[in-house]
């Protein structure tokens, strides 16, 4: 059986989702493993707002990592050290029920090849990375909405009459990504960036 089967099999087995798997030089495995999610219903939305997510723990990670262990062992698979951890802050988008439940939140986006220069948008034809908050596009596909606002330092002044940077916004499809994940934004602020805060360009 392939590596990632065992393990997608193995941590599912235990209640949790595999997230990714990475080889790393001298004979790393690293697995990241989150919570399940489900999409919540209309009724139970409006209760939780502002709860947190719960989150994997040390124990959970204790557990899958004995696991995989045993059954990597079984398996004959190659490896030198198992490292189980959760995801962090810049955690990947790989399917979409992760683009679901991150709906609203600032992501990080690579495509794999240039969208093109389209018709009434500023956009480069070369641009392949862009950040900006994920939203469900009209179609009912995904869109990632951000604004290339430059970003003023701390006492600087701006001038009334500049005019702001118009908010653009680019759909996509899942396959034409070679990589998305939530943006590594740390506010020590206690607050959350604004949708479309940011713009990041090739």
């Amino acid at each position: 059986m392939a590596l990632q089967q065992t393990v997608e099999q193995t941590v599912a087995g235990l209640g949790y989702d595999l997230v990714e798997i990475e080889r790393s030089a001298g004979g790393l495995l690293r697995v990241t493993i989150d919570l399940p999610w489900t999409a919540p219903s209309s009724e139970a939305a409006g209760s939780d707002v502002g709860a947190p997510e719960p989150a994997v723990t040390v124990e959970d990670c204790e557990k899958v990592t004995r696991q995989l262990q045993f059954t990597l062992e079984v398996d004959g698979a190659e490896y030198k050290r198992l490292e189980v951890s959760s995801p962090g802050i810049d955690r990947p988008l790989r399917h979409e029920k992760d683009f679901e439940r991150f709906v609203g939140e600032v992501i990080d986006l690579t495509l794999k090849a240039p969208m093109g220069a389209a018709a009434g948008t500023l956009v480069s034809a070369t641009r392949k990375k862009f950040r900006g908050t994920l939203e469900r596009a009209e179609s009912g596909g995904w869109q990632i909405v951000w604004s290339d606002e430059p970003k003023t330092k701390p006492g600087q002044k701006v001038s009334r009459k500049r005019e702001p940077a118009p908010v653009q916004a680019l759909g996509f499809a899942l396959d034409e990504l070679r990589d998305a994940r939530l943006a590594p934004i740390v506010d020590f602020k206690g607050r959350k960036a604004k949708a479309g805060e940011t713009g990041l360009a090739d």
